[in-house]
């Protein structure tokens, strides 16, 4: 994940952790450069490309949780992102990309309210 990629997900994590402490949003580490051997170790494990970078473990009346992508203003989703947004509608999850803090914060508050 790019530094400002990182620096927006902290603020967004921070306030979420402030703001709903009852729920569970985890950070899904898949990105960054791996030796060889420790990316091969990875990928039999389960590291999957394009999951998205943080996960809501909370169904609403609608969906069953909430993926989120967090990208920067110009950042563009991968083939294999794209991918897995598609697999999380199949298997009625919510997938959305957030570019700055207030759209993380619009995006979790009406997911909690189901709006």
């Amino acid at each position: 994940m790019r530094h400002n990629e990182s620096k927006l997900q902290i603020n967004c994590v921070n306030w979420f952790k402030i703001q709903f402490p009852m729920y569970v949003l985890f950070a899904i580490p898949n990105g960054g450069a791996r030796r060889l051997i420790e990316g091969k170790i990875l990928k039999a494990e389960g590291v999957m490309a394009g999951v998205a970078d943080l996960f809501l473990m909370y169904g609403n009346e609608t969906y069953n949780g909430l993926f989120i992508e967090m990208k920067t203003e110009k950042g563009l989703q991968g083939d294999s992102q794209k991918n897995f947004e598609k697999k999380c509608k199949t298997f009625n999850y919510k997938y959305v990309i957030c570019r700055s803090f207030e759209q993380f914060r619009t995006e979790i508050t009406n997911y909690i309210n189901n709006k």
